[in-house]
């Protein structure tokens, strides 16, 4: 079976999406800090980033809703990668993959040399499966009022 990712665009039903987002992100809930900003994204967020960017979902048979998505937002040197979502039954199944590789196909098209995403210092498991889709540590930073590192940036060049 192939789950291809669509682009969802405004108007759209954001709840759905939301709601998928929240919930692959609530494990890092007291495993991160500061906490995750997803607990202020408002369906508004969303549709704002689909308006200034392009937001991809994969929808499943016999699946209500989106099993995964991402944000992709057109930066002049890279195209970010921002709320990448797997719902738990669907981890493991490559959808993070393909999302990737469509983001490649996407930075592409935007004439950009490569993808950039962040990941909080705390989520092993997330760094070590990024580095398995080819990115690389470029830098750390801190959230406003912290005087270490709270997440890690990673790029992936997309020359073919």
């Amino acid at each position: 079976m192939t789950l291809d990712p669509r682009r969802v665009q405004n108007p759209h039903d954001w709840s759905a999406l939301l709601g998928l987002i929240r919930s692959s992100f609530a494990y890092m809930d007291g495993r991160v800090d500061p906490p995750s900003s997803i607990h202020r994204t408002t369906e508004a967020d969303l549709s704002q980033m689909a308006d200034e960017g392009e937001v991809w979902v994969i929808d499943a048979p016999q699946v209500s809703g989106p099993v995964a998505c991402m944000v992709l937002t057109p930066r002049p040197d890279c195209l970010y990668i921002g709320k990448v979502a797997v719902a738990d039954a669907w981890r493991g199944t490559g959808l993070s993959r393909r999302l990737i590789d469509l983001a490649v196909d996407r930075a592409r098209v935007h004439g950009l040399p490569a993808l950039e995403l962040q990941v909080r210092v705390e989520l092993a498991d997330n760094h070590a499966i990024y580095q398995r889709l080819g990115f690389v540590e470029t830098g750390r930073t801190a959230h406003p009022g912290f005087d270490r590192p709270t997440s890690v940036t990673y790029r992936r060049s997309v020359a073919a």
